[in-house]
């Protein structure tokens, strides 16, 4: 991947009406990121249609209003990488909004996507009027040290917490950000 890399929102509109499209798309990155070794809530090996149905419950709950999504696409409409505002929050919970699911394709990293996913996501909750962000990672990897040079500051580590894609147990680390 080799041109530029812009952020956008995926409306409820679009989520319905190219809802098989993206679900493919997105289904892409999922699959190389768990093949990449990405502890993101699935084991290898991860069968298309196990990522499918994850991303056509991401966009039904973006129709719901439920979720943000954001896309980082090439100049040429390929999906490079993900994140995801969840906005449904309990009753006592309406200020704060977790992320999640922050992917970046393998051929599109080391090219600042997470860190353009990241300044949008911030400006997402602050459109959907929250000011708690909070998200989990895996202790002591790359993502760590991007979310704390984006401002996160960590609440603490659970040993154990997940699980690699291999199955080897891995620790994680809870992060929490506070928008002005």
């Amino acid at each position: 991947m080799s041109d530029a890399i812009t952020v956008r929102r995926v409306d409820a509109d679009e989520a319905r009406e190219r809802g098989a499209a993206l679900s493919h798309a997105l289904a892409d990155v999922l699959i190389d990121c768990v093949e990449g070794g990405a502890s993101v809530s699935f084991m290898l090996p991860l069968p298309r249609e196990k990522a499918l149905a994850f991303w056509r419950g991401v966009l039904a709950a973006v129709t719901r209003g439920e979720r943000v999504l954001l896309l980082a696409e090439t100049t040429a409409g390929r999906v490079a990488g993900t994140v995801q505002l969840i906005t449904a929050q309990p009753d006592n919970q309406p200020h704060r909004a977790d992320v999640a699911k922050m992917l970046v394709h393998r051929d599109a990293r080391r090219r600042g996507v997470a860190g353009l996913l990241m300044k949008a996501v911030d400006q997402a909750a602050r459109d959907a009027g929250k000011n708690v962000l909070v998200l989990d990672t895996v202790t002591g990897g790359d993502a760590e040290r991007l979310y704390q040079r984006a401002g996160w500051h960590s609440a603490g580590t659970v040993p154990k917490y997940a699980l690699m894609p291999d199955g080897a147990y891995c620790a994680t680390t809870f992060f929490y950000k506070h928008l002005a």
